[in-house]
């Protein structure tokens, strides 16, 4: 719901476009520094209380935006101050911690695709939900209802998820008798990336899905300058998205998972990346882009589905929360270098670069692939 009126509330409280910039990016710098040390907190406090964490983290968020509407109070300093808590804001990485822990490894992709499934239903209500509520009673109506919903939010993962949902695992976590690592141990947190078969898929991950972030941060601008598309337009066109992006986590991965390898479903996103984008090289109208966004969900939600899955059964059971807070890293690092980096190439290229990079990279990747498949990497290694 704050992504519906944080534009209009910005705005209201006088920030240029520069400004909502900076705001954003501290978004995503705390997104980027938390999720690891979220991850590691769930790992060692569990799941449950990682979940309730993050309810209470956005809990917060949503009292200093609804502050920030206040005229009697300094909007702009509760506006920024209100970034502060999206540091341990992780509903949907926490949510995958309690699936990874509760679902048997051939289930995973499964589960976490149906998973996707729901975020995706509560994306798209909420943001018609808080326009809604906008127009109607004003803008401080949305902060106040997101934050009611996630105190609920979090008395449910409180009553309804179990204390230890590891569990003999957690005793794992460290050696016995040994002092206990703490949450902000980077050491501990980096280990996992050195662990045999989780390099390699971490950096696919970053690499291959790094493109087509870049575009869709400039979508909004690409929809207004190229597309010649009106915000209603555009929000239809985005609401396309995000319809298909459920359908195909929802009912089309765990088919896919049950008939295909994890390492051939990888393989696939990457090629369908590619052809994406030679195709977005080359569209010259919204029709073309319709065509294409069926391919670009199918590897954006293949990526993010299967390479979670790979990591966490690469790691012991005790460190999946860690594994998935760095996977969470993932999309604010791209939140982050992307507006500065997309808002270059565009100004310089226009909107042909980002097919045109989302090839190359994707190619290269493939390639990698080819010549070194995964499975014989983990052979190796054992």
């Amino acid at each position: 719901m704050q992504f519906s009126i944080l534009p209009y509330l910005s705005r209201s409280l006088g920030l240029d476009s520069v400004s909502f910039g900076y705001l954003q990016t501290a978004f995503g710098v705390l997104q980027l520094l938390g999720g690891p040390v979220f991850g590691r907190f769930a790992d060692q406090r569990g799941a449950r209380a990682a979940l309730s964490l993050s309810f209470l983290a956005a809990s917060a968020l949503y009292l200093l935006l609804a502050a920030a509407c206040s005229p009697a109070l300094p909007g702009v300093f509760l506006l920024f101050a209100s970034r502060l808590p999206s540091a341990f804001m992780h509903t949907l990485p926490a949510a995958q911690m309690v699936i990874t822990d509760l679902s048997a490894p051939a289930e995973r992709p499964a589960a976490l695709g149906r998973l996707g499934l729901c975020f995706g239903v509560g994306i798209i209500l909420g943001s018609l939900l808080g326009g809604t509520l906008n127009n109607a009673y004003g803008i401080h109506c949305p902060a106040i209802v997101a934050l009611v919903v996630n105190l609920l939010g979090a008395f449910l993962s409180f009553t309804c998820i179990p204390a230890s949902t590891k569990g003999a695992v957690s005793a794992q976590a460290a050696p016995a008798g040994g002092p206990k690592a703490s949450v902000f141990d980077l050491k501990v947190i980096m280990r996992l990336l050195l662990l045999p078969g989780v390099l390699p898929v971490f950096l696919i991950k970053v690499v291959s899905g790094f493109p087509s972030g870049l575009f869709m941060i400039m979508f909004s601008i690409v929809s207004m300058d190229f597309f010649q598309l009106e915000a209603a337009q555009a929000g239809y066109l985005m609401s396309f998205f995000g319809i298909l992006q459920m359908v195909f986590q929802g009912l089309v991965l765990g088919r896919l998972s049950s008939q295909f390898s994890e390492e051939a479903l990888l393989r696939a996103s990457v090629l369908v990346f590619s052809v994406v984008g030679v195709a977005m090289a080359l569209m010259s109208s919204t029709l073309h882009f319709c065509l294409l966004v069926p391919g670009l969900v199918f590897s954006l939600c293949t990526m993010n589905v299967v390479t979670d899955s790979m990591l966490t059964k690469a790691v012991s059971a005790s460190d999946t929360g860690t594994m998935l807070g760095l996977c969470a890293s993932v999309q604010p690092l791209t939140r982050t270098l992307g507006p500065t980096l997309g808002g270059l190439l565009y100004r310089r290229f226009g909107v042909p670069i980002f097919g045109h990079v989302q090839f190359a990279v994707n190619f290269l990747v493939l390639l990698v692939l080819w010549m070194k498949p995964l499975s014989q990497k983990k052979d190796k290694a054992r």
